[in-house]
């Protein structure tokens, strides 16, 4: 996927005057929240569970070396090959190269987000295979030409109306004409579309939400069972899955399990929880004849112990785009690249570089809600501030910025002086904005008041308010 996280400020500018965007959040924005948090109440021991699985993370990062080479040879013991690429190019080109080895013509896909991070689509469709999205938000999203705006709902942000539309435009050439709008029509038809695909595609690829040292196993987590017939039903199976997607055991993938579909959409565990080991036996009825396991790292191996390490325990659950009120003003696409909301504004500038995702780590309040939500207990506000430091140290952010930040720092270093000024500065504020009420322009502030007005301040400053309590308590003690 091509980046414009660099156009982040202009797309959010966008995003925000974008009705049918505005009324797609709004619709979604409580569900995912409200369910999430019913389903942590229910669990007692959720917080216990959450050290828990940071604990096996963090486990398996110090000794990923020996987890990932034990992982390989338990797919190997089960006939299956593993694969190593460094980069997003040499991962497409590993895939590309076994679909060409298989005579391959059609590719069926199940969501699968480091899939989006390689570009893994453009690369198939470069070497004329066909490539068909299987879960149906990708579907929708595949049929616009669209990246996804969500990591586990990618069309979050269409409308009922849009999918329609979507639909009779490109199911037309399979002779279906009628322009359906009821939801369960729609889901119908695509279902209908998709089925030869599945039976006709000679390799499935999907994603690994986890991948187990112990048994070569990997694990996908759908609500819509198109992942099983993705690796099930082709003749051969490839896998795509990032380093840090290993764990040791069973047991600790299925305590993270408890945490991801809770976390993600608020079920206690999704429809479809599907464990794959190797290609097809004897004895099996069905399954592929190959499976392929190709393993991406695309700067992970960096961020092992440095100040970002925090990040490779992301379960890619999604709570804390959910939660995140900047997110839920501007949708995923104005981050311009795979990952959206805080965990992308974190691993965007990691993997493309600071200088192209900037404005990301500023893209944030820096609320906490993010942190409060995590399954895995990730620092996220930390995260973004160390990103806002080296922004300020390697001189990305502009001059008049960095010169902003400097006056200001002078003066929070002098207590005495801050405060006067501060002082000084609300009275002339209130003074000039008494008649109005609020400021719809102010020096300095016009990237604020370009989209709100600026409310006049109203009292004294917060110091003279609290000074003022303190001594009032202090008389009647």
């Amino acid at each position: 996927m091509k980046s414009t996280a660099h156009a982040f400020k202009s797309q959010a500018t966008l995003a925000l005057k974008n009705t049918s965007l505005q009324s797609a959040l709004a619709r979604t924005k409580s569900h995912f929240i409200d369910k999430r948090h019913k389903a942590v109440e229910a669990l007692p021991i959720f917080d216990n569970l959450r050290q828990r699985a940071r604990e096996i993370k963090e486990h398996t990062l110090t000794h990923l070396d020996f987890y990932l080479e034990y992982f390989e040879k338990q797919v190997q013991a089960s006939g299956g090959q593993v694969h190593w690429a460094d980069t997003p190019q040499a991962a497409c080109e590993q895939i590309v190269s076994i679909c060409q080895a298989a005579s391959a013509q059609r590719v069926t896909k199940g969501k699968s987000m480091i899939s989006e991070e390689i570009a893994l689509n453009s690369a198939l469709e470069k070497a004329g295979l066909e490539v068909i999205e299987t879960d149906l938000g990708e579907y929708i999203i595949q049929l616009a030409k669209e990246p996804p705006s969500h990591i586990i709902a990618p069309a979050v942000h269409k409308t009922r109306e849009e999918v329609a539309d979507l639909f009779h435009k490109h199911h037309q050439k399979y002779g279906l004409t009628e322009h359906l709008t009821d939801i369960p029509d729609l889901v119908k038809e695509a279902r209908q579309v998709l089925r030869e695909k599945f039976l006709s595609a000679d390799v499935g690829i999907t994603g690994a939400n986890f991948l187990i040292a112990e048994t070569g196993s990997t694990v996908i987590v759908t609500n819509e069972g198109n992942g099983d017939l993705t690796n099930t039903l082709p003749r051969i199976h490839i896998a795509v899955a990032s380093i840090e997607k290993v764990v040791p055991t069973l047991e600790d993938a299925t305590t993270l399990l408890r945490l991801l579909a809770r976390s993600a959409t608020g079920q206690e565990i999704t429809s479809y929880t599907t464990f794959s080991t190797g290609p097809r036996r004897s004895e099996d009825l069905d399954g592929p004849t190959e499976f392929h396991l190709v393993l991406v790292d695309n700067g992970r191996s960096a961020m092992l112990g440095n100040e970002f390490h925090d990040m490779l325990r992301c379960i890619r659950c999604g709570a804390c785009l959910n939660h995140c009120p900047i997110y839920g003003a501007v949708g995923g696409h104005a981050y311009g690249w795979v990952y959206p909301g805080p965990m992308g504004s974190v691993l965007t500038p990691l993997m493309l570089g600071l200088k192209e995702a900037s404005s990301l780590p500023n893209a944030s309040t820096l609320c906490g809600r993010c942190e409060e939500v995590c399954p895995m207990q990730i620092p996220l506000p930390k995260l973004l501030r160390h990103h806002r430091v080296k922004e300020h140290q390697a001189k990305v952010s502009s001059a008049r910025g960095r010169w902003a930040l400097k006056l200001w720092a002078f003066f929070a270093k002098r207590p005495r002086l801050y405060h006067r000024l501060t002082a000084i500065k609300i009275r002339l504020l209130r003074k000039f904005g008494r008649r109005r009420g609020a400021f719809r322009y102010l020096p300095f502030a016009s990237d604020w008041t370009a989209a709100r007005d600026m409310p006049a301040p109203q009292g004294e400053t917060f110091m003279e308010a609290w000074k003022k309590t303190a001594t009032n308590l202090k008389k009647n003690a």
